[in-house]
């Protein structure tokens, strides 16, 4: 982890930056605002679950596989939208709920989660370079 403190910072920042984004779509209200808040806030909702367990698995293999297990997931809950159980239902009924679970299922999401892996899988490349980067300065 101290080799890749640089990496930390830069994972730290970009989720940031995707939260911030994410919000800000999710929350526009100007031309094509509906596109916007239900299919745009999507794409940084797959980048920041990307980077969020990028965070934890750094290995070159990891850069492959999350943003796959990460659009299952998402796919996966997008489906349960479908499914309407008292307990998910209280807690789709929170703020906290509703930005994790969602609460309608829509065929239109699936592009938009797979083009937000895509991005995200991007930009995990580019963090997995600044840490090997940092391998490479640190061993010369």
């Amino acid at each position: 982890m101290r080799q890749n403190r640089q990496q930390s910072k830069f994972i730290v920042l970009s989720m940031l930056i995707v939260v911030a984004m994410g919000f800000f779509f999710k929350y526009y209200t100007g031309p094509a605002h509906q596109w916007f808040n239900n299919y745009v806030a999507a794409v940084f909702y797959e980048v920041f679950w990307c980077l969020f367990a990028f965070w934890f698995t750094r290995s070159r293999t990891a850069v492959k596989q999350i943003p796959i297990w990460v659009f299952i997931i998402t796919c996966i809950l997008e489906f349960l939208q479908l499914w309407h159980p008292t307990l998910l239902e209280e807690i789709r009924a929170t703020l906290i709920g509703k930005w994790l679970l969602g609460t309608t299922f829509a065929w239109w999401d699936f592009p938009h989660y797979l083009l937000g892996c895509a991005l995200g899988w991007l930009w995990l490349r580019q963090l997995q370079g600044i840490g090997n980067a940092k391998k490479s300065q640190s061993e010369t």
